[in-house]
């Protein structure tokens, strides 16, 4: 993990990153952001579709990382009786939370601006926690999964959608990769295996979905991850992308959850 230091200086470089972008920061009303951000909603909605069963159209539900908030907004109009709450590390992401509100006809419960591992809910309050292609932001990993299962109910599920993944042993060429696409803010990679046991550590179940979607790759990503789908087994040994399911004791899946063997 990084050093304190270092984690503050990443943090305001997030957190500066949606004041001053061009295309996102709160007085910016961007073509190219919101063109880019339905492309990504695709993605995020088959996300939701390969774990429905494990989604409520009720209940309390959170998204951590959520940036400007447009995949909470899309969770709303889905489930408009759930109690949808977004936070993001930045308050001037949460500033635009309204743009999002507005295209979608929707109002979320609640949006505001805090660290992944330090959520404003009471212990024991939510239901369902997600975020979107955001963990690997977080820096401090074990504070996030302690804080997410503080907040989750007992048999509460907690999503990390769509993340940049890789065994440790090819994680210094993931992650140049990944950093060649967004320059203005240190991108990361979770190592599969370190957060498996991690989160198993802490009580978690856990279960690591492989997730090669070709959608919205440029054409040579596009090729590779079609290899990734046709031949599953490179999934576990090279870089792909992964939804990453936690869930805590205390609800009638659990006890499931936790005999799934490891898959990384």
């Amino acid at each position: 993990m990084p050093s304190a230091p270092d984690i503050g200086a990443r943090q305001r470089a997030e957190i500066e990153f949606w004041r001053d972008s061009k295309d996102e920061s709160p007085e910016c009303d961007s073509l190219t952001n919101l063109t880019f951000k339905m492309s990504e909603a695709r993605i995020f909605l088959d996300c939701l579709e390969r774990h429905r069963q494990s989604f409520a159209s009720e209940g309390r539900v959170l998204e951590l990382g959520a940036g400007q908030g447009w995949a909470s907004c899309i969770y709303k109009k889905l489930f408009p009786i759930a109690h949808v709450t977004a936070t993001d590390i930045s308050e001037f992401a949460i500033m635009s939370v309204p743009k999002w509100e507005r295209i979608f006809s929707v109002h979320l419960d609640n949006a505001y601006a805090c660290v992944s591992y330090e959520i404003n809910e009471p212990d024991s309050s939510i239901d369902r926690v997600f975020c979107y292609a955001s963990a690997h932001h977080f820096l401090a990993h074990r504070r996030t999964l302690i804080e997410i299962m503080r907040v989750l109910k007992p048999g509460g599920v907690a999503f990390y959608f769509y993340e940049p993944a890789t065994p440790g042993y090819l994680y210094s060429l993931a992650k140049r990769r990944v950093n060649r696409r967004r320059p203005a803010v240190q991108e990361d990679v979770l190592i599969t295996s370190k957060i498996w046991n991690m989160a198993r550590g802490l009580g978690f179940g856990v279960v690591i979905d492989h997730y090669p979607s070709t959608t919205c790759r440029t054409p040579v990503e596009a090729i590779y991850y079609c290899l990734l789908a046709r031949i599953s087994i490179l999934q576990k040994i090279l870089p792909c992308s992964v939804n990453l399911v936690f869930t805590k004791p205390g609800g009638r899946d659990h006890e499931w959850l936790t005999r799934v063997p490891r898959c990384f």
